[in-house]
């Protein structure tokens, strides 16, 4: 299940990284990514609200730009990406993160239909 569940975070990640276009394209507001685990919807347009419409939060600092460039995220990265505050765990980590951690928090990912 931890494989699986990493290979989601992966997936988001990945499919996030390459859905951001260049900066004079608009930026889809919203990815929508299947899962065993349940369907992953990453809402760009609020993560972007939260950060007020700094990109450089994310890009190039966690995510770069390019939709054909490798994350480097491998399995069983939900807990290395927190501690290391890299990739998702930038915000998604314990303790004074900007957001929620992933431990016990599946399903404000994953979504079951």
């Amino acid at each position: 299940m931890r494989t699986f569940l990493t290979s989601t975070f992966v997936a988001i990640c990945i499919l996030s990284g390459a859905a951001i276009q260049a900066q004079d394209k608009k930026a889809p507001e919203k990815l929508t990514f299947a899962s065993k685990m349940g369907t992953v919807t990453f809402d760009h347009a609020a993560h972007l609200k939260r950060v007020n419409n700094d990109c450089k939060t994310c890009h190039d600092k966690l995510f770069q730009q390019s939709a054909t460039a490798p994350l480097n995220f491998k399995a069983g990265m939900h807990k290395p990406a927190e501690t290391a505050k890299t990739s998702c765990g930038g915000c998604h980590h314990p303790g004074d993160g900007a957001a929620f951690e992933t431990k016990g928090n599946c399903n404000r990912c994953h979504v079951k239909g």
